[in-house]
């Protein structure tokens, strides 16, 4: 028996907000997967209606609303941090249309996927070097040190 805030399973009741915690975490942990409202749901043990009513209480967006902000966020990063073109980064992310990827992306960051790409410095800005490499390449062509024509004299 349920007092309407856990689910029974064994002895005792498991908190809600377990439950809604597991479906969110599969959103966090999964989302480039194709999830649906119904897979989230059966992850938390619900039923689907039961499930997005809770979920909109407990998180303040429905369901597939947090699974689509948690790719286009995903989106966003790739998009800042790669050369990955915009139509790999929406099937990446979890999505099937450059379509509805680019609206979902203007109405959640206000630029287009390539305008927003276009606002951050190039990726090859960020390309890690190793640091014997830099060293190899930061040396003086040329050298200077006395030392260095005392052979010579």
């Amino acid at each position: 028996m349920s007092d309407g805030h856990g689910i029974i399973t064994g002895m005792e009741p498991v908190p809600l907000s377990r439950h809604l915690q597991r479906a969110k975490d599969l959103v966090d942990s999964r989302y480039s997967e194709p999830l649906t409202v119904d897979d989230l749901a059966r992850a938390a043990g619900l039923s689907r209606a039961h499930f997005s009513r809770e979920f909109r209480r407990a998180f303040g967006d429905s369901p597939h609303g947090y699974l689509l902000t948690r790719r286009l966020e995903r989106a966003a990063a790739l998009l800042r941090g790669t050369d990955t073109t915009v139509a790999d980064i929406c099937m990446a992310v979890g999505l099937e249309s450059v379509g509805s990827f680019t609206t979902s992306f203007v109405r959640m960051f206000g630029k287009t996927p390539v305008a927003y790409r276009a606002s951050f410095p190039p990726a090859a800005t960020y390309a890690l070097v190793p640091a014997c490499v830099l060293r190899a390449y930061g040396r003086p062509q040329h050298r200077t040190f006395r030392e260095d024509s005392a052979g010579t004299g």
